[in-house]
């Protein structure tokens, strides 16, 4: 992570963009203070929220998954 002034950013903005571009971040002070970091957008591979993106697929060897877990509830008297 890079450390910048609000000055310098202002400054030098698009070369600084074209940093970011290529995976750094900057974290963009004002007196000392930081008020921004400046990060790449995430891939898109992980643009979508996990709940939207596909489960996944779980199996056991010989039975069905929810039929073993199904089988062990019955088991422990749970079900």
């Amino acid at each position: 992570m890079k450390t910048v002034t609000l000055t310098e950013f202002r400054s030098h903005a698009s070369g600084m963009l074209t940093e970011v571009e290529h995976g750094e971040t900057l974290l963009v002070l004002r007196h000392g203070h930081p008020i921004a970091e400046v990060c790449p957008v995430a891939s898109a591979k992980h643009s979508q929220p996990s709940w939207k993106r596909p489960a996944l697929r779980l199996s056991a060897k010989g039975a069905e998954l929810s039929s073993a877990i199904l089988e062990e509830r019955r088991r422990e008297g749970v079900f």
